[in-house]
C-alpha cells in the first residue's frame, strides 16, 4: 500500500456476498470491490468482521461454505490490515452507538475503521453517505 492511498474498511456482508451465489449482481459487486482492494493493498477489516463472516458464510446462507474453506478465506484475509479492538474501543463504540442511535455492532465497525484511519466503510448495513468519526459509509450494492 502506498503511503498516500486511502484505507478502506470492509464489513462482513461484503465478504459474505463475494462467496454467496444467491445474488449474482451482489456477488459481482463484492468481487469487483475486493479485487480492487487486493490490488491496491488498501483493504482493512477487523476481528469482528472475520468472526461475523465465518458464522454467516458457514451457517446462514443458502449454500454455506465448509468450515475448512471459510477458514482458508479468513487466512487469506489476514494479510490485510486487521483491527483488534481494545476495551477502550468497545467503550468508544458504546458512546458512538448511543450518540447516533446505531446498533452496537455497527458502531463497532465504524470505530474500528476510524481507529485504522480508513476514509470509507463498505457496508449495506449503514446508511449510504453517513459520515461518522471521519469515515464515510458507502453501500457497494446500491446500484446492484
Amino acid at each position: 500500500m502506498s503511503a498516500d492511498a486511502p484505507r478502506e474498511f470492509i464489513d462482513s456482508n461484503v465478504l459474505v456476498y463475494a462467496d454467496d451465489t444467491s445474488s449474482a449482481a451482489r456477488q459481482q459487486a463484492a468481487l469487483r470491490l475486493l479485487d480492487r482492494l487486493w490490488e491496491s493493498r488498501t483493504g482493512c477489516l477487523s476481528v469482528q468482521v472475520l468472526q461475523e463472516f465465518f458464522v454467516t458464510i458457514t451457517r446462514k446462507v443458502p449454500k454455506p461454505l465448509s468450515d475448512e474453506v471459510a477458514e482458508d478465506r479468513i487466512r487469506d484475509l489476514s494479510v490485510w490490515t486487521v483491527f483488534s479492538p481494545s476495551t477502550e474501543d468497545v467503550i468508544a463504540a458504546i458512546a458512538l452507538a448511543r450518540r447516533h442511535q446505531l446498533s452496537f455492532w455497527d458502531a463497532m465497525i465504524v470505530e474500528s475503521a476510524a481507529q485504522l484511519g480508513c476514509q470509507t466503510v463498505w457496508s449495506e448495513d449503514l446508511q449510504d453517505g453517513l459520515r461518522l468519526r471521519g469515515v464515510v459509509v458507502r453501500n457497494p450494492f446500491k446500484a446492484a
